[in-house]
């Protein structure tokens, strides 16, 4: 039983006070930026809007699914459609908690290649959407005409460790759980000469992982284990950065919402500069940069903690217990049952929600419809509960609009 444990402990003591500090990190940003900044400066379809689209999502800790209303909140608000996939580029990519756990598991070279990947291709993704939107006209800006809140300094600290630990572990925290369980079954069970033939040829390998990890769902930090312990089973580096790239950058639900609301032709250009950008840094690190700068996961790595779990700093087993805390309590707010409402004609079923940021751009949404005096997303549940005198026709096409399916 000890050695199916091991691995899953030291992933955790490994991870989590990089974890910590990222979520807190992650909640200063949330608190002490405002979420107009980003729109403000993203209206057109040049360069500079593109570089500063992506320059603003590479350190946000949005996974794919909560980028994507967000994103589509910022296309609204008058960003333009170059920027607006620049941000869905690089942000679901990276974000402080990933960049730190990356660190912290494969080392500092990968930890600084892979922004600078993620900045990289949402930059050639968004001139090449600007390019073809080149004659596009720019979006009206409503969020100007919108009454300024300016909470005090200690509701800003009080918001940023309520947006870190309880609804980015809300988001987050089951993608983390199955990254670490995978990472682990990994370890265990497969055999360490599996990927001995794409160490030989490294483009195989990168092609066959940018083939499953394009459909599936991976946050940015749930799939920093899975990469390492694919890399101590004999993948490449270059591989396992195309798995970091591809995983958290795509999934089917993105690829759906980004061809319905921005087009097809926007998302095949979205769908080329991740490919092209993910091989382009996997080769680059396989074949330009020197080995030893990703071999530091061999000395370090889970192997190595798995024989010397005695010989961890406390500080890291108490990281580890205060994470294990901090995400069950999150999980069980997460998916513990709401209460029912009665008046199911004010009740709309909506698929596609996964995380609060989908909920917050709901509720903030049809709150704004004329009419709707109230309104309460219950995530777990995929509803929203509307209440005032209001079209239901609105209601459904704003859900639409925000790029979810209503379930009639």
């Amino acid at each position: 039983m000890r050695e199916y444990l091991m691995p899953f402990v030291a992933l955790l003591n490994e991870m989590s006070p990089y974890l910590l500090l990222g979520f807190l990190i992650a909640g200063l940003l949330h608190a002490f930026v405002p979420g107009r900044f980003y729109a403000r400066y993203l209206a057109g379809n040049d360069f500079l809007s593109v570089a500063l689209a992506a320059l603003f999502g590479v350190p946000l800790p949005l996974c794919s699914c909560g980028v994507i209303p967000t994103a589509m909140a910022m296309r609204r608000e008058g960003a333009s459609k170059a920027a607006t996939v620049s941000f869905l580029i690089a942000t679901p990519q990276t974000g402080v908690d990933s960049i730190l756990a990356t660190a912290g598991l494969l080392g500092v070279p990968f930890a600084l290649i892979r922004p600078v990947a993620a900045f990289t291709t949402a930059l050639v993704g968004g001139a090449l959407v600007g390019a073809a939107s080149r004659d596009e006209a720019p979006l009206s800006c409503a969020a100007a005409s919108e009454t300024l809140k300016h909470p005090s300094f200690r509701e800003r600290c009080l918001s940023a460790l309520r947006y870190g630990f309880r609804e980015m572990m809300q988001d987050i925290g089951r993608w983390l759980v199955i990254g670490l369980l995978l990472a682990g079954a990994i370890t265990i069970f497969v055999p360490d000469d599996l990927f001995a033939a794409s160490a030989q040829h490294p483009l195989w390998g990168m092609l066959l992982v940018l083939v499953l990890s394009i459909p599936m769902y991976l946050c940015a930090t749930g799939s920093v284990p899975i990469a390492a312990a694919l890399m101590l089973k004999g993948l490449s580096p270059g591989a396992a950065l195309v798995l970091l790239m591809a995983g958290p950058a795509t999934n089917m639900a993105a690829i759906l919402v980004i061809g319905k609301v921005l087009g097809r032709r926007t998302l095949w250009l979205y769908l080329t500069a991740i490919i092209v950008g993910a091989v382009g840094f996997g080769w680059m690190i396989d074949t330009l940069l020197p080995a030893e700068w990703f071999q530091l996961l061999q000395s370090t790595g889970m192997a190595g903690h798995c024989s010397h779990a005695a010989s961890t700093p406390w500080w890291k087993i108490a990281s580890s217990i205060l994470f294990v805390g901090l995400l069950a309590v999150a999980l069980f707010k997460r998916y513990r049952k709401t209460k029912t409402h009665t008046d199911m004609k004010n009740t709309f079923k909506i698929k596609g929600m996964m995380c609060n940021h989908c909920k917050a751009n709901v509720e903030r949404a049809l709150s704004r419809i004329e009419g709707v005096t109230s309104v309460e997303v219950d995530l777990a549940a995929g509803t929203a509960h509307v209440e005032g005198s209001f079209d239901p026709q609105r209601i459904i096409s704003t859900i639409r609009q925000l790029g979810y399916e209503y379930v009639g």
